[in-house]
């Protein structure tokens, strides 16, 4: 009786797991939204953050280039913080690239040559304490990344936590049918939409917007706040109790971000 239900269990497993592959797929050509790998780099204090540049640098952001990642933001919170840290955004073309693309810059003889110095840090020196990273499959309302043009700006990264699943999808559907064009309107401007699939703090949403500096960041911020068709969307039931919780980090790029 016991291996009859454990072979009937393998098989539901089994069937679940093919099932879900196939939606994915499916639901990847129709809609070809990009898949967002968020990191987070906790500096370890006294350490030589260089390495950490050299690394992404010479090292990741060409190798992740070559087999297909054509953007790759790499940011620093604005302002002095303790610990450090350094944010990296890899935008890959769809779900199922990611664990291609990341085979391919493991085995690949550049990537390992120019990342020698990176992977043999000593152990009495490391350059972090840890990495928190995060997987976020685009919006529908944005399948893709709009990168902004290269000019002097600032990001605001915000994250909103629901009290359930269904509250972050609500909010999600608002975003997708309601908010997008209030966000343009107001020159909330987009970079990316995200819901976090696995990472801290879950259930969640993360997206990036974009401001010439903090000034306009306010006056846009009031602009969409008085606005009468936000006023009027937030106060729909459907929407009621979306957000429980929201954290933002104010960042900038460095140098050789492609974001």
């Amino acid at each position: 009786m016991k291996r009859r239900k454990f072979i009937e269990h393998a098989a539901l497993t089994s069937s679940a797991v093919l099932l879900g592959q196939a939606t994915l797929a499916n639901s990847s050509k129709a809609e070809k939204k990009e898949l967002y790998e968020w990191r987070e780099y906790e500096i370890h204090f006294g350490s030589n953050q260089n390495l950490l540049h050299e690394y992404l640098e010479k090292s990741l952001i060409p190798a992740l280039n070559k087999f297909g990642v054509k953007t790759v933001g790499v940011f620093k919170e604005i302002g002095k913080t303790e610990p450090a840290k350094v944010y990296v955004l890899i935008v890959y073309p769809t779900f199922e690239d990611y664990l291609s693309i990341n085979a391919s810059v493991q085995r690949d003889e550049d990537f390992l040559k120019n990342s020698t110095a990176w992977r043999q840090v000593p152990a009495d020196k490391p350059v972090f304490n840890r990495v928190n990273t995060s997987l976020l499959l685009a919006f529908d309302g944005m399948p893709a990344i709009k990168v902004p043009a290269k000019e002097q700006r600032i990001f605001e990264l915000r994250t909103y936590e629901g009290y359930s699943e269904d509250a972050v999808q609500r909010k999600i559907k608002m975003f997708n049918k309601e908010e997008f064009p209030i966000f343009y309107r107001t020159k909330l401007t987009p970079v990316f939409f995200g819901e976090v699939l696995a990472g801290p703090n879950l259930p969640c949403l993360t997206y990036m917007i974009t401001f010439k500096n903090m000034e306009e960041r306010d006056k846009n911020w009031a602009a969409f706040s008085a606005d009468a068709d936000w006023k009027k969307v937030s106060a729909e039931p459907q929407y009621a109790n979306t957000v429980s919780n929201i954290r933002r980090v104010f960042l900038e790029p460095v140098p050789y971000s492609q974001v």
